[in-house]
């Protein structure tokens, strides 16, 4: 059974994303298997979204994910035996627009359009990812996010509508969810990558 079978039993919509939910899924899997994080950024309901991910990710989502004997040793070795029994296991990811007073003086002194692109710069690493999400695809401040990331060596995933807009062309992977309007493109959206998280957690905690 491919991975993307339960997802699109439920959203057969999707089948028209196949190829990119599986080359979207391959960048973060290779992201993570060297030790780099995701970047993930959007505006409006897709920075909602954005937080949405990172909160996936960073605890268990359908899993416990308890963390590794390793780890829990030396947490113990520092009288943190309780915390770690309650600690989870974690894929690092980071929600651009949740950095309020860094995203307002960005947007006050440099411009909207670049509150990203300079996340990007100074957070962003070689081997990392960044997922830009952006209904229409014209989202400026997602297209210069993904354009710094190319130049600097980070593997670019767009989530949008149908057309993909300016967006699409310049990132590694888009998945262009089939829909015009930006509810049904947003509802679209949640499934994605709720499935992406799914398949990740399956791969790094597996029991």
């Amino acid at each position: 059974m491919k991975p993307t079978s339960s997802l699109l039993q439920r959203y057969p919509v999707l089948h028209a994303c196949e190829q990119d939910l599986s080359a979207a899924f391959d960048i973060l899997t290779r992201a993570y298997k060297a030790g780099n994080k995701l970047l993930v950024c959007g505006n409006g309901g897709s920075a909602a979204d954005s937080d949405h991910i990172v909160g996936e990710l960073m605890k268990g989502f359908l899993k416990r994910r308890p963390i590794s004997a390793a780890h829990a040793a030396q947490l113990k070795a520092e009288g943190g035996k309780n915390i770690a029994s309650r600690l989870q296991g974690t894929l690092p990811a980071i929600s651009l627009p949740s950095q309020v007073a860094l995203v307002t003086a960005i947007g006050n002194d440099i411009g909207y359009d670049m509150v990203f692109a300079q996340q990007v710069y100074g957070l962003g690493r070689t081997g990392d990812a960044l997922l830009g999400i952006s209904t229409s695809g014209q989202s400026e401040n997602i297209c210069n996010a993904v354009i710094v990331a190319k130049a600097f060596g980070l593997k670019s995933i767009a989530l949008t509508g149908r057309s993909g807009g300016k967006l699409a062309p310049l990132a590694d992977v888009a998945i262009k969810v089939p829909a015009d309007d930006v509810a049904e493109i947003q509802e679209l959206h949640l499934p994605v990558y709720h499935w992406l998280s799914t398949e990740l957690e399956a791969v790094f905690f597996a029991e």
